[in-house]
């Protein structure tokens, strides 16, 4: 039997740096959303070489964020898996202040591909609302808000909106019809000084 996998990752900085490539974190997240794969599947879902796919695969294997699934595969085909089912940085400003350059620079493409991957979500919904439901379309949202907070108060207010994400995780029912998956963007910054 195998053992229960960790829901979440804490990354460190040789971490960081091993999934800080834009392939990679792609990769990681279709393994996460749709399952285990082989890298034939993988790059045919990604639009991209199989040979870059294998490269890329191994290197997330090497760092501990995906595993050849035991359950699945043959000598000739390897599948693989994702290990954990999200990544967190315990503190951030380890990393953004780090001494190290290519520690800065990992986490400055880790943060760009991650804006990146949230702009093509919303645009790809956006392309596809008309496929959805007329309850799906009134359901859904894209709002900013201007307010001013202290910096205790901003990491205050984004603590409590990822508690109240984590309550509704488990509201809907696995086999509920209506129940699909929803992604939930949470963007927090200081606008610039004019």
């Amino acid at each position: 039997m195998t053992e229960p996998r960790p829901a979440v990752r804490s990354l460190d900085a040789r971490s960081l740096r091993g999934l800080a490539h834009p392939l990679r974190m792609r990769l990681l997240a279709a393994l996460r959303e749709y399952g285990p794969a082989t890298a034939t599947k993988l790059a045919a879902r990604l639009g991209e070489s199989t040979a870059s796919v294998s490269y890329h695969l191994r290197q997330l294997g090497a760092h501990g964020f995906i595993a050849e699934d035991p359950d699945r595969g043959t000598t000739r085909e390897r599948w693989w898996r994702a290990e954990h089912r999200g990544q967190r940085f315990d503190r951030l400003e380890d990393f953004l202040e780090n001494p190290d350059p290519e520690v800065r620079g990992a986490m400055e493409v880790f943060l760009t591909e991650v804006a990146a991957v949230h702009a093509r979500e919303l645009g790809g919904w956006l392309a596809g609302t008309g496929e959805w439901s007329e309850e799906w379309r009134r359901s859904w949202d894209m709002s900013d808000f201007n307010i001013r907070l202290t910096p205790d108060l901003a990491r205050e207010l984004v603590a409590r909106a990822h508690e109240l994400v984590q309550g509704y995780r488990e509201l809907a029912a696995a086999d509920d019809p209506q129940a699909v998956p929803v992604r939930i963007h949470l963007h927090a910054f200081p606008l610039p000084k004019s």
